[in-house]
């Protein structure tokens, strides 16, 4: 978990990269966040991120970069995301609109994500 400390600055700019996307999906379906939803949504975010942060590290580097960092979020959300959202949103009676806009916000911010890590580059753990 190294990486993680390695990785600070870039991994709290794509957090907030996320929560500016959520604040903005939120207020445009006409929703507010209270403190509550924002600090779990915060720690969930920073979470999220070094993980992504983690799997973009270690991608293999048979493609380009950019390719490799928005490739490893897709494969995130499409492997791991998209299907435990469409479970409990349906267990929790959601319809198909909202689970197309959680899938939607949820791809949407793992992408912006992934390409903040991009840009400002990301430092492997020290070998050994």
């Amino acid at each position: 978990m190294i990486y993680i400390w390695l990785n600070i600055v870039p991994i709290l700019a794509a957090t907030f990269a996320g929560l500016a996307i959520g604040y903005a999906w939120a207020r445009a379906s006409g929703r507010a966040i209270g403190i509550g939803v924002g600090i779990a949504a915060l720690i969930a975010e920073f979470w999220l991120v070094a993980i992504l942060a983690g799997a973009v590290i270690l991608a293999p580097d048979q493609a380009p970069p950019w390719t490799m960092a928005l490739g490893s979020a897709f494969i995130i959300w499409i492997g791991f995301v998209l299907p435990a959202l469409v479970v409990n949103l349906s267990v929790g009676g959601a319809g198909a609109r909202a689970i197309a806009s959680a899938a939607g916000y949820w791809l949407v911010t793992m992408l912006v994500q992934a390409a903040v890590l991009q840009a400002m580059g990301l430092v492997p753990p020290p070998a050994g």
